[in-house]
């Protein structure tokens, strides 16, 4: 049997039985209907690959006005779908005319029963191709917005630093799923990217997902796509990410904030590598590497109230932290005069660089914040700075505290400027909750949006 789902549309009761009789041993689901005003309702439930469409709908009407007007509106509810006329007494006139408008092929009455199968799966494979051309569309769409921002350049020459590399050199030509730990900012996601620039998958497409960002009643429709019709504003099929990089790799970051329930979905897709598009029965096949990366500590993830230890065990085949900026102190120079040279060319300014007090500023710093931070502040002071040598007054670094202050974040200011309480009250409450966004956010009682506003404000 050929994989395809037909609707039959004619007014005679003996042309459906016959048509339906014949096509269901050799297609799919078979629907029917003799009023061409249901037709809009059964394209809406069901997903069908080829309309069969009388030219001719009423007694005496041979004119096929009826079938023309029918063929538009069908088309216009899916470009896509493949519709085949029916004529009769071999009507070439009206079905040249059905074909100028987006007919596919027709078939004569009287016809030969090896004839219209015939046609049927030549339609059925053009739906397909079709079907396959949308989806490599999507692909290609959800593959270019992923690596619209390029990619940034990995400096590392601190010893701890150098570990993490060595690690990443190891894992990146197997197939093992990766879990990358450490605190935001300190450039999860470009580990990400670096394991698979050495991957044998490098060829393929890298596509992140923010699984923070996700509300719960999309999930299963973002990750794994939906059928047109499967929920109210779903008016047309979409591609899953998993389904997007397929062939490539799938970097799920946030993953520590994923909800329990929301863990065994995806639990269910990495064991069985197959998604379900919401609104579909049919299971569809991925290949994919996961690469996972999260800021809650390692000791929360293994406390199974929190994290699903099945999904642990599936994600972290190797596992890797990245370590914070404070503790890689030889990077901080090299990095801040690579983003210096950076921020230079962006803005259009003669090429700027760090008196030696502003680098000692820089070496000495905490940076709570990581590379983020660290990547912010030199962005600001080439604004903001009309000198071609940066001092420490344009890097507006938070002298308030010591830098072993900074780091533990255990001693309160006694600075009573608000934009400074605010920023030390984010700070300590991100630390008290392992840096987990939800919680702090609801501590804070602040949305997780407002969050992410006032920690890029604070660059936090």
């Amino acid at each position: 049997m050929t994989n395809g789902n037909i609707l039959i549309v004619d007014d005679d009761e003996d042309i459906l039985t016959a048509s339906r009789l014949l096509l269901r041993r050799e297609f799919g689901e078979i629907w029917t209907c003799k009023d061409p005003n249901e037709t809009p309702g059964l394209l809406a439930d069901h997903d069908i690959d080829v309309v069969l469409l009388d030219m001719n709908f009423g007694p005496g009407e041979s004119t096929g006005k009826d079938g023309l007007i029918w063929l538009e509106k069908i088309l216009a509810i899916d470009p896509s779908i493949v519709v085949v006329m029916i004529t009769a007494h071999g009507s070439l006139n009206t079905a040249v005319a059905a074909m100028k408008r987006g007919a596919t092929d027709f078939i004569a009455k009287p016809w030969q029963n090896e004839k219209v199968v015939a046609t049927v799966s030549t339609a059925v494979q053009l739906r397909r191709s079709r079907k396959e051309s949308e989806t490599l569309r999507q692909s290609n769409k959800l593959l270019r917005e992923a690596s619209a921002a390029g990619d940034s350049e990995i400096i590392g020459e601190a010893a701890v630093a150098k570990k993490v590399m060595t690690i990443v050199s190891r894992a990146a030509p197997t197939e093992a799923n990766v879990l990358i730990l450490g605190e935001n900012g300190t450039g999860k996601e470009l580990i990400a990217k670096e394991l698979h620039r050495q991957s044998r998958r490098r060829d393929r497409g890298f596509l992140t997902i923010d699984m923070g960002s996700i509300s719960e009643s999309l999930f299963e429709s973002e990750l794994f796509g939906h059928k047109k019709g499967a929920f109210t504003d779903a008016s047309d099929d979409r591609l899953g990410r998993f389904q997007a990089a397929n062939g490539g790799t799938v970097f799920l970051d946030e993953i520590g904030n994923l909800p329990l329930n929301l863990q065994a979905k995806l639990l269910r897709v990495l064991e069985q590598r197959k998604v379900t598009p919401v609104g579909s029965d049919e299971s569809q096949e991925i290949d994919v590497r996961v690469i996972a990366a999260t800021n809650v500590p390692a000791a929360r993830l293994r406390d199974e109230d929190h994290f699903r230890q099945d999904l642990l065990f599936r994600l972290n085949t190797v596992e890797l932290t990245v370590p914070p900026l404070r503790d890689r102190k030889d990077d901080i120079l090299p990095i801040a005069r690579h983003y210096a040279e950076i921020y230079s060319h962006k803005y259009g300014g003669t090429r700027r660089s760090f008196s030696t007090d502003a680098e000692r500023a820089l070496h000495d710093y905490a940076w709570p914040g990581n590379v983020r931070a660290l990547r912010h502040a030199v962005e600001r002071a080439i604004i903001l700075s009309e000198a071609e040598v940066i001092e420490p007054a344009d890097l507006q670094l938070d002298y308030t505290a010591t830098a072993k202050e900074q780091s533990n974040m255990a001693i309160a200011p006694t600075i009573l400027n608000l934009d400074y309480l605010e920023k030390e009250t984010i700070r300590k409450a991100l630390r008290k909750h392992g840096f987990n966004i939800s919680r702090t956010a609801s501590e804070l009682g602040l949305t997780r949006a407002s969050l992410y506003r006032r920690m890029e404000k604070h660059d936090l």
